[in-house]
């Protein structure tokens, strides 16, 4: 019977239900595509709407509102309505947003330093695939 820690305790992993694996739970969300890059512009400021739409061109509006209320689904960021005509709404990080994006920004750096050689070795595998 293999065990291994989770949160300093010891987890049977032959008995774990994996359809409910808290690893699995809080990665799915923080991994998505966009997520990442919102908690990344959201660390430094709050932003509102169409500030993160120009921030992230490239995400439609719909994914861009999924995304956001996935987020703050979790707790990691909140959103604020102004009571301006027409409204107006900023989003900015939590506290439990911050202690998640501690350790995600090693995880961004180290995307950022390492780009490089993952894309060589990516190309070295699909070469040999090829051979």
């Amino acid at each position: 019977m293999e065990k291994r820690m989770l949160n300093g305790q010891e987890c049977d992993t032959q008995t774990w239900d994996m359809g409910n694996c808290p690893v699995r739970d809080v990665l799915d969300r923080i991994a998505g595509k966009w997520s990442t890059l919102l908690l990344e512009a959201l660390a430094h400021k709050p932003y509102r709407f169409g500030e993160l739409r120009r921030l992230v061109p490239d995400i439609s509006q719909r994914m861009l509102t999924q995304t956001l209320r996935d987020l703050q689904r979790d707790g990691y960021i909140e959103r604020e309505v102004f009571p301006t005509k027409p409204p107006s709404v900023e989003y900015r990080m939590t506290d439990l947003g911050r202690s998640l994006f501690e350790p995600l920004s090693k995880v961004l750096l180290w995307a950022g330093e390492n780009h490089a050689s993952v894309k060589a070795a990516r190309v070295k595998f699909d070469e040999s695939e090829l051979a």
